[in-house]
């Protein structure tokens, strides 16, 4: 069996005094989408910006691509292959919609690398080739967040860790969202960490999914497992027994 794209093995993080994370363990395979769920204060953000160095881990490590990472600077993970796209979609709201596509590749040096890819997210969010001079602030939020996952592209990457892509969007938008997550995870092959609350929605596009309590986990398993499990449907899908 081939090694993980990415391995958190045992990992605690403090905010001083504050225990985080208590010795999480996950994995994410090479082209796979995995979900981390749990409610506020879980540990669910904490984890995330723990992968992209944002944190640091006081114990266990990060494995990515089979390299250790675990002291490794956001920008060199970056570089690595790890992208984000962060809650809230955190456009930059008065450059253009073409500049915050050039904004991604930040870490990049190739010229005509950036180039291509800009024009391939042109093709792959035609949406957005409409609106390039358009500043990002005056998008509609799912626009906002199809140039967020296109920022995300810009580097590259083998992993894009997904904080709360749903987050204050409409019903209609958040299926739109979650197809387009499944797209480029399928035509790209670029796996996905899908941190989110709603866990009926982000369990129906993963292959697998983590529940996080008080920054330990507690449940893990195939997606379809976890649907079924009474403690996920009580704790929440509102399915839950009297």
């Amino acid at each position: 069996m081939s090694a993980p794209l990415l391995r958190l093995d045992a990992v605690d993080v403090h905010y001083g005094p504050f225990h985080a994370l208590r010795g999480v363990t996950i994995e994410v395979g090479e082209g796979e989408i995995v979900s981390l769920l749990g409610g506020n204060a879980s540990g669910k953000s904490t984890t995330m910006k723990t992968i992209l160095g944002l944190n640091r881990a006081r114990a266990g490590s990060i494995v990515f691509a089979e390299r250790d990472i675990t002291h490794d600077s956001t920008t060199r993970r970056i570089r690595g292959g790890i992208a984000s796209v962060p809650e809230a979609r955190r456009v930059f709201g008065q450059m253009t919609v073409d500049e915050n596509l050039l904004a991604g590749a930040y870490t990049r040096k190739d010229r005509a690398g950036i180039a291509a890819d800009l024009e391939r997210m042109r093709e792959y969010f035609p949406r957005l080739a409409e609106r390039r001079k358009q500043e990002a602030g005056t998008l509609s939020g799912g626009e906002q967040q199809m140039l967020a996952f296109a920022r995300a592209l810009m580097s590259r990457p083998r992993l894009i860790c997904m904080d709360e892509p749903t987050m204050g969007l409409s019903p209609k938008l958040v299926d739109q969202v979650l197809d387009e997550i499944a797209r480029l995870n399928r035509e790209l092959g670029v796996a996905v960490l899908l941190v989110e609350q709603q866990a009926e929605l982000a369990l129906s596009i993963a292959s697998r999914g983590y529940v996080l309590a008080t920054g330990e986990i507690v449940v893990e398993g195939p997606a379809g497992q976890l649907l079924a499990d009474p403690r996920i449907q009580e704790a929440y899908l509102g399915k839950g027994g009297a």
